[in-house]
């Protein structure tokens, strides 16, 4: 990768391994809106239109997640790849799995166990960052803490 240029404090081999990681975590963060609107669009059952409701602003909190991130990677001299194949090229965590018009419960068991690996891979983003760019790093945190929140709200519906 050609980076355009390399912030003040980093070099080159730092800001491409920087931008590796955030990439795979923009990777992540876009599929998890798609992921997110299927099941608003999918849910069915039992407490639906609270689920349905409940799903809507998370999907617009990673899509802007998404975006810093990308900003982030601009900003390091990068080229974000937001394309839809960048998704599968840069995964490392499990496929979500679940289809079509599925009861609430499923759904939010399935985007607990989905929440639970985006949130390992975030944190463990936040290790490796940590070392190399505390800035970045701090942009995760606040990423991991919004999705927390949210796999709180989705677990308190599963109790």
């Amino acid at each position: 990768m050609a980076l355009t240029f390399i912030v003040p404090g980093l070099d080159e081999a730092a800001s491409e391994k920087i931008i590796g990681i955030l990439q795979n975590r923009l990777s992540q963060e876009q599929e998890a809106a798609l992921v997110l609107k299927h099941a608003h669009w999918n849910v069915t059952g039992e407490n639906f239109i609270a689920v349905h409701e409940m799903i809507d602003p998370q999907v617009e909190a990673v899509l802007n997640m998404a975006d810093e991130t990308a900003e982030r990677i601009a900003t390091l001299g990068g080229s974000p790849d937001g394309r839809a194949d960048a998704i599968t090229r840069f995964r490392t965590w499990p496929k979500f799995e679940l289809e079509g018009r599925v009861n609430t419960l499923d759904y939010l068991k399935a985007l607990d166990a989905y929440y639970s690996e985006f949130i390992k891979a975030s944190r463990t983003a936040i290790t490796e960052l940590d070392e190399l760019d505390v800035i970045s790093s701090n942009i995760m945190q606040d990423h991991v803490q919004e999705l927390e929140k949210f796999q709180w709200f989705m677990r308190s519906h599963l109790a």
